[in-house]
């Protein structure tokens, strides 16, 4: 079984065809969890999972200053910048779905974003609401590496280190150690296979604190020749396997044991 434990399959890109997109993962045994970023997408996330056996959930709330500037709200015209007191009560309305397995995504961002304060606060918020309902947290921490592993450290012994999951880790080698040192997991993107900074981080973190995610359809591990946009999806997640075995120096079906292994284990996913 192979895992992507982070895309965004309510995004417009899979609009049209996300049967075949799920087919396709399903025929090479993947299981797909879909990151809700805010209100609008976490309904949609949790529709999908409700059609697909092979679709799970994470519950977010991402940062919307960072989500503004970035264009979503234009892009997504019947999403409104949630209320994160509002969303939570609806997140805990979701406790007992078997579907739902973590919250994310979450945390910081200061690559467009910049209300560091206000962020903070709501990245506090979800912290906690990952704790109270005894879930991972997948975090985004886009130019702002230090500043989320500042916040996550206030909660030692009240999160459990091995549910913290460092989405797409950007942070140089000394936070990458300090983070593997505490016990996080980091979740690997398929563009590893053209990136030498998440090769690097491979090489550094423990197979047991590893999984895979596309973070789709972003960060596809192809380019097209005419430098325009690829959109991932989760059959890719095979290509980060192959960077993953050639820098563990390990087998390919040693590392897909050991990600399922991992999945089962932070994840409480019996399959």
């Amino acid at each position: 079984m192979l895992i992507d434990i982070h895309c965004h399959l309510d995004h417009y890109m899979y609009k049209e065809d996300l049967k075949e997109v799920l087919a396709r993962a399903e025929k090479q045994g993947i299981r797909v969890v879909s990151a809700g970023i805010d209100s609008y997408t976490n309904k949609i996330c949790l529709s999908i999972a409700e059609n697909y056996e092979n679709v799970f959930v994470s519950l977010g709330f991402y940062p919307a200053d960072s989500l503004d500037r970035e264009g979503y709200y234009k892009e997504n015209p019947d999403a409104k910048i949630s209320n994160i007191d509002e969303e939570i009560a609806f997140i805990k309305t979701q406790k007992d779905n078997k579907k739902f397995i973590a919250i994310g995504e979450v945390g910081l961002d200061l690559f467009t974003g910049k209300d560091l304060e206000k962020q903070t606060i709501e990245f506090k918020k979800m912290i906690e609401l990952a704790i109270e309902l005894d879930k991972p947290i997948v975090i985004h921490s886009r130019d702002a590496e230090a500043e989320a592993l500042t916040v996550i450290s206030q909660y030692r012994g009240k999160i459990k280190p091995e549910k913290v999951i460092l989405h797409c880790f950007s942070g140089k080698k000394a936070l990458i150690r300090e983070a593997v040192k505490k016990g996080y997991c980091f979740s690997i993107p398929t563009n590893i296979v053209r990136s030498s900074s998440f090769k690097q981080l491979v090489k550094i973190c423990p197979i047991e604190q590893i999984f895979t995610e596309t973070d789709g359809p972003y960060l596809s591990p192809f380019k097209n020749e005419d430098k325009s946009f690829n959109r991932n999806e989760p059959a890719n997640i095979k290509e980060s396997i192959k960077i993953i075995a050639e820098v563990k120096q390990i087998t390919i079906e040693e590392v897909e044991k050991a990600l399922e292994s991992n999945f089962k284990r932070v994840f409480g996913v019996k399959i």
